[in-house]
């Protein structure tokens, strides 16, 4: 049947993933680091995946196609909610690392700069968004960071300006499954955040950890002062 469906231009497209999140269906997939449509039956053609893409690299088109099929859908969203599901536990109670746990550090003073070679600043472990708890105490009156995890690196001082005297969440919404959104909605409904600095590289998938940031103060309902803070790859510092 000839209909309405998405097109994807491979060249333009960077990789970043967020379409293969935005399309619910399960259509897209990323393959050898491009978006594909892989599933052209389970694409409803309703484009929620364009806005996603910040190369601009969707469009529609009509062409000869498989009908949407939303059994199809269905069975397959039902199947990964499953394994997901099946999965889950391994991964909080099968390693210890994942443990959350406040960090106390004797003798080290985090409000003054520390010497080459001094420990870390973090105030808590886990930092991976995918691995923190929802509910915590030292989220409370806490000054929350939301990092991309390359921002550590492109900025030599990161402990200092940024960690320090935070608690600090990171993640790639490049390479990281899933969608942070619902997760940080859940951490700041649910607790009494004081501040909120969104701390991301200068590249295009970087947005999508950005959105997820903001997307979630907004449905948490709360009114918290928040900054966003853009690290180049040279490590320069450009503040919004």
């Amino acid at each position: 049947m000839i209909r309405k469906i998405i097109k994807i231009n491979e060249e333009l497209c960077n990789g970043c993933g967020l379409c293969a999140q935005a399309c619910h269906e399960g259509a897209i997939e990323m393959i050898d680091g491009k978006a594909k449509l892989v599933h052209e039956h389970y694409c409803d053609g309703l484009g929620d995946c364009l806005p996603a893409c910040p190369a601009n690299a969707i469009t529609f088109e009509e062409r000869e196609a498989p009908a949407y099929d939303e059994a199809a859908v269905k069975a397959a969203q039902a199947e990964k909610a499953g394994k997901a599901e099946t999965e889950k536990p391994a991964l909080a109670c099968g390693c210890p690392g994942s443990m959350a746990k406040a960090i106390h550090r004797s003798g080290v003073a985090q409000t003054a700069p520390q010497p080459t070679g001094c420990p870390g600043l973090l105030s808590q472990w886990p930092v991976q968004i995918k691995l923190v708890p929802e509910q915590a105490p030292y989220y409370h009156n806490a000054n929350l960071l939301i990092a991309a995890d390359c921002t550590a690196y492109a900025y030599g001082n990161f402990h200092q300006d940024f960690i320090r005297n935070h608690i600090t969440l990171i993640g790639c919404p490049k390479l990281d499954e899933g969608d942070y959104t619902e997760k940080l909605t859940s951490i700041l409904a649910n607790n009494e955040i004081k501040s909120l600095t969104i701390a991301r590289m200068q590249v295009p998938c970087c947005g999508g950890l950005e959105r997820a940031a903001v997307q979630a103060l907004k449905n948490s309902g709360k009114m918290i002062p928040w900054q966003v803070r853009v690290i180049t790859p040279e490590g320069q510092i450009l503040d919004r």
